[in-house]
């Protein structure tokens, strides 16, 4: 993940506020938190490919019920999970298509995306993973019981493409009451994005990944239920202020924030009483919540 919160705010509120940070009041303060979720950023992705169904498979061997994925679209308009915008990084498409640079996965079949090794960069015994599609991966978490923390990647490259996600969570099930309740999350960095699910599916719990300035939070709580910042750009008293408002549901907003990968920090933003901690290492994250 990577910081895009300066357009964000300009989208939401067409200006951008720097460096404002306003303390809530004791009575606004959020209570006491239980100890956060641990979700597998892009599954278990320390010890997996990341985004691949090994690494759902290896966040459910540590048993993390929550995993994290990046959705995109392919040039044919499949849907694909993959985090980077190009091929480039985590698979062998240089080798196997060396003319068609930069590789962007707008710019690929999903034919020709299947045909790529997604796990050999990782280590050999991954050699042969795929880079899945959302379909795939929906029945994946499926069969495992788990929860999904969706990002919406780069929805500018894709017009329309929360629709058709939408389409795709109805017919692999996950629109069931259950699912929507206590399964599911989409978000993204854009604010246009998730304003756009809210209104197409306003029962649906939604996130703004960045860290906006604390005057323009009443402005995400419109259609965000989530704001979901850095570790590195988040205090105690932010975290209060994201509590003290609430959020499209009537319930107060919540913060998950990554990528925690240590001890030490876990237990720093569990101390500032964030809702959940995003990690490439749940194990080492549980671990560190559990002293």
């Amino acid at each position: 993940m990577y910081a895009r919160a300066a357009a964000a705010l300009a989208s939401v509120t067409g200006s951008v506020i720097i460096g404002v940070l306003v303390l809530p009041t004791a009575a606004q303060a959020a209570p006491a938190h239980d100890r956060p979720v641990v979700v597998a950023h892009r599954g278990a992705s320390a010890y997996a490919p990341e985004n691949t169904l090994e690494a759902v498979d290896r966040a459910d061997d540590l048993g993390i019920d929550w995993v994290e994925n990046d959705v995109q679209r392919t040039k044919d308009g499949a849907l694909v999970v993959i985090h980077d915008t190009t091929l480039a990084r985590t698979t062998n498409v240089e080798q196997l298509y060396p003319d068609r640079a930069p590789w962007n996965v707008r710019d690929f079949t999903a034919a020709e995306i299947a045909e790529l090794d997604a796990g050999s960069w990782k280590g050999a015994e991954f050699t042969g993973a795929r880079i899945p599609t959302l379909h795939q991966y929906l029945n994946r978490v499926e069969h495992n019981h788990q929860k999904l923390l969706m990002e919406i990647k780069a929805p500018e490259l894709y017009p329309g493409i929360e629709a058709q996600i939408l389409r795709q969570l109805r017919a692999d099930g996950w629109l069931r009451h259950g699912h929507v309740k206590h399964r599911l999350v989409v978000q993204s960095f854009s604010a246009d994005s998730i304003r756009s699910v809210h209104a197409q599916r306003p029962d649906l719990t939604t996130g703004f990944l960045g860290t906006p300035a604390v005057a323009d939070l009443p402005a995400y709580a419109e259609f965000a239920d989530q704001i979901n910042p850095s570790h590195t750009t988040i205090s105690a008293a932010y975290v209060d202020a994201v509590h003290a408002l609430k959020g499209p549901h009537d319930k107060p907003l919540e913060t998950y924030t990554w990528t925690v990968n240590d001890a030490a920090a876990a237990q720093r933003v569990a101390g500032f009483g964030v809702d959940g901690i995003i990690t490439n290492t749940p194990d080492v994250v549980r671990e560190a919540l559990d002293d």
